[in-house]
């Protein structure tokens, strides 16, 4: 599978799946916490199973406000 991960800079890691979510963060050492993951314009929960062809975007979750 693709997986793009565009901060701080935009890079594309091939991992080889189906894998689930998790996994595939504790691959790139990424905590879900501070994530989330982008499939099909569907957010991914860490027990999704994501299959070998797709392709993901992990974006950092940012929150703020006054």
């Amino acid at each position: 599978m693709k997986v793009t991960v565009p901060i701080p800079v935009r890079k594309v890691y091939e991992i080889k799946g189906p894998k689930r979510v998790q996994e595939i963060l504790d691959e790139l050492g990424l905590p879900y916490e501070s994530v989330i993951v982008i499939h099909e314009k569907r957010l991914l929960t860490p027990d999704a199973r994501v299959p070998d062809d797709a392709e993901i975007e992990v974006r950092p979750a940012i929150s703020g406000g006054a």
